[in-house]
């Protein structure tokens, strides 16, 4: 599937959206992907996690690890994909954790591919490649549907590997020209208190 492809899957069900937005990484764009709408549709879903578990396939991960919430679906289905088990890590008081009795499951030296929704600075995936490494895992990189950094906004500190490329405007809050514009901003991330 090209990027193209892809890019009108989302067009066509909602997920890409423009406007004025605030992430959850605290930066505000012009472009919104809500993966939720794709994901929502089971089909759709499964064929885009797909093309993102053939870009590692190659690789051999022995599983999948999602950050919640918006990695959840996305990990199952790359996960599904690749045939290997997935779970996900969650905040607890303001750190990712792995509960539900999943890190026992997490063992020395296991290939894990962190996969994502979308990536705006890797914060998110970042904490749970930090925590995967912390427990002994083999953090091979990190998937996503979406890649909207820019190459100069990520926090990864593995390869990482998306099915789209994004060109969107990305700005610091104080910078933007949303904001002067006095256009309304919509925050639909998933970050409490952002």
């Amino acid at each position: 599937m090209k990027q193209e492809e892809a890019l009108k899957i989302l067009e066509d069900t909602g997920a890409y959206q423009r406007g004025h937005f605030k992430l959850s990484s605290g930066l505000h764009s012009d472009v919104y992907v809500q993966c939720a709408q794709l994901l929502m549709h089971p089909a759709l879903a499964e064929q885009i996690c797909r093309q993102v578990a053939d870009l590692w396939r190659d690789e051999k991960p022995e599983m999948v690890v999602g950050p919640a919430i918006g990695g959840i679906l996305v990990a199952y289905e790359v996960g599904r994909a690749l045939n290997v088990p997935t779970i996900f890590a969650e905040r607890q008081e303001g750190v990712m954790t792995l509960r539900r009795g999943f890190e026992p499951h997490v063992t020395k030296g296991l290939r894990v591919l962190v996969t994502e929704d979308v990536l705006t600075t890797g914060g998110s995936a970042q904490e749970v490649v930090e925590l995967l490494q912390g427990l002994g895992a083999d953090v091979i990189g990190a998937a996503s549907i979406i890649d909207r950094t820019h190459g100069n906004t990520l926090k990864l500190t593995v390869p990482h590997r998306s099915l789209i490329t994004l060109e969107a405007g990305t700005y610091q809050p104080d910078a933007c020209p949303l904001c002067q514009e006095g256009l309304p901003i919509n925050k639909p991330g998933s970050r409490p208190g952002i």
